[in-house]
C-alpha cells in the first residue's frame, strides 16, 4: 500500500464506545412515542455503523417511514439532552494517539451517525482542532461510500486510508476505492483489510513510521 496521504477515522467502535448513551436515548424515545418496544446495548451494538433507516426498520419493523421519522427525532433530541453528562469509553490512546497523527497527516471523520453527531464527538473529547474536515450520514443521507469519495474529493486527498472497526465500513471502503484499515477491538469482525491492529497505540506506531 502506498504510504496515505491523510487518514480517516470512523468513530463508534474506533475512537469511543459510546453505547449505553444511545441505548439510553432509544428506549427514550420509544417510551415518548408511545411504543413498547425496547432495546439493549446487545442488540445496538449490532447495528452500530448502519445507516439510521437500517437500524429503523431493526427497531421498528412495522412502523410507517413517517412513524420511524418521528421516533428518530425524539432519539435524537433524547441524546442531545444527555450530551453534557454522558460519559463514552474513549479507547486507550486515543487523545495521545490522534494528537501525534495530527503533526503527521491531516485528520478527517467519516460516520453513518446523525447529523452533528461528529461535533458532539469532537467537542466532548476535545480534539476539533485536530481535524481537518467531517461528513456525516445525517448530513446528506448517502451511503458511506458516496461520503468518503466526497470528502476524498473535495479535500483533494491522494492516498487517504479509512479507519474502522466493522464489516460494512470494509465494504465502503472498497466501494470507494480506499484501502481499509481495520481495529479488530470495536464492534464488528471483518476479513478484508489492508491492515489490522488490536489497540490504537499500535495503529499510531504504525503510521508515525512508515
Amino acid at each position: 500500500m502506498t504510504k496515505p496521504d491523510s487518514l480517516i477515522f470512523d468513530m463508534d467502535g474506533t475512537l469511543w464506545d459510546n453505547v449505553d448513551s444511545y441505548t439510553i436515548a432509544w428506549n427514550k424515545g420509544l417510551e415518548i412515542k408511545g411504543y413498547r418496544s425496547r432495546v439493549t446495548r446487545y442488540e445496538l451494538l449490532g447495528l452500530m455503523g448502519k445507516e439510521a433507516h437500517v437500524m429503523l426498520n431493526t427497531i421498528l419493523p412495522n412502523a410507517s417511514a413517517a412513524e420511524q421519522d418521528e421516533l428518530f427525532d425524539e432519539v435524537i433530541r433524547q441524546y442531545q439532552l444527555l450530551v453534557p453528562g454522558m460519559k463514552p469509553h474513549i479507547y486507550e490512546g486515543v487523545y495521545e494517539g490522534l494528537e501525534k497523527l495530527s503533526e503527521e497527516y491531516p485528520l478527517f471523520l467519516l460516520s453513518n451517525c446523525e447529523e452533528g453527531g461528529l461535533v458532539n464527538f469532537m467537542k466532548h473529547t476535545g480534539t476539533t482542532h485536530l481535524f481537518t474536515d467531517y461528513m456525516e450520514h445525517g448530513q446528506n443521507l448517502k451511503p458511506k461510500a458516496f461520503n468518503m469519495k466526497l470528502l476524498k474529493e473535495r479535500n483533494n486527498l491522494q492516498h487517504p486510508v479509512y479507519i474502522g472497526d466493522t464489516d460494512s465500513d470494509s465494504k465502503a471502503s472498497a466501494d470507494a476505492g480506499i484501502p481499509f484499515v481495520f481495529m479488530s477491538y470495536g464492534f464488528g469482525k471483518t476479513d478484508n483489510y489492508a491492515f489490522k491492529f488490536d489497540s490504537f497505540p499500535q495503529l499510531v506506531d504504525y503510521f508515525l513510521n512508515i
